[in-house]
Order: C-alpha cells, then structure tokens, then sequence
C-alpha cells in the first residue's frame, strides 16, 4: 500500500502543510476586509485586537494538522480511518468557507449559518478522532472552543450591525 511507503515524518509535514494551506486561503477573504468592513462593524467589548487572530489560528492549524497525522498514520487500510479523514476534509472545507461567508460576503449571518455547520463537523471529527487516537482528539479541543467563542463574536457581530 501506499500508505506504508510514506516516511511519518512527511506524513507529518504533509498533514501540517495541508491545514495552514486551508488557513492561507481563508485569509484571501479575510485580510482585505479587515481594514475596510471589519474595521467599520460595532464589535461586542469581548472582541479579541485583530492582531491575536493570526497566531491563534496558525497554532490551531498546526495542531490539526497534527491530528491529522496521528489519524493519517493508523493506515488507510481501515474504513474507519479513509470515514475519519473525509469527514475531517469536510470540516476544513467548511472552515475556510466561513471565511467566505462572513469576510468575503460581508455577511455576518452567512458567517453565523456557516460557522454553525463548522462546529457541528468539528464535534462530529472530534468524536470520530477520539476512536481511532485519543491524542488525535484531544488537539482538536481547543479548536471547538476557539470556534465556540468565534460563534459568539460572529452572533454579537451580526446583533449589533443589523
């Protein structure tokens, strides 16, 4: 199989590479609505300095790329393994069309639809994660939160701008 030829240590590289890829074409919407639109939006006192975006989110992807990885390396022999990445595809696409949704739409209830279904993919990858490595699970957790606390901003946002 394919699968064992990889060396981990591209696994590793790879499963990182392909989330901070997904984190860079998120942020083709982002970045010019940044100082534009968002700079215009009344925002809830709790919202974050945009400055601290970038780094929480590159360590996140990071971390589910290691995820990934852990999953990645259990061999895609399984159906539960080849099930665990396709639902962790999803998620990631997802994540980067909320960035579409609420920055390049400009459209916080897009965002809000959007980042709902976000979160329920995560938990989904998460409980799916869980059964194939524990580990793999427990790095996606600050991910669900960090987008918890997204969909609260993201709800204020579009309470206060409507």
């Amino acid at each position: 199989m394919i699968n064992k030829n990889v060396p981990e240590s591209i696994k590793l590289i790879v499963s990182i590479t392909i989330c901070l890829f997904a984190g860079f074409l998120g942020s083709f919407f982002t970045i010019p609505a940044i100082p534009t639109w968002y700079a215009t939006l009344t925002k809830p006192s709790f919202a974050p300095p945009n400055w601290l975006f970038f780094p929480v989110w590159t360590t996140l992807f990071v971390m589910m790329g290691i995820s990934l990885y852990l999953v990645w390396r259990r061999g895609l022999e399984g159906q539960q393994v080849k099930n665990a990445l396709v639902i962790f595809a999803v998620q990631l696409i997802l994540n980067v069309l909320w960035s579409a949704a609420f920055f390049g739409l400009r459209s916080p209830l897009s965002g809000l639809i959007e980042i709902s279904i976000l979160w329920i993919s995560i938990a989904f990858t998460i409980m799916i994660f869980m059964k194939i490595s524990r580990i793999a699970g427990l790095l996606l957790i600050p991910y669900i939160i960090w987008v918890s606390f997204a969909a609260i901003l993201n709800f204020m946002i579009w309470r206060l701008n409507s």
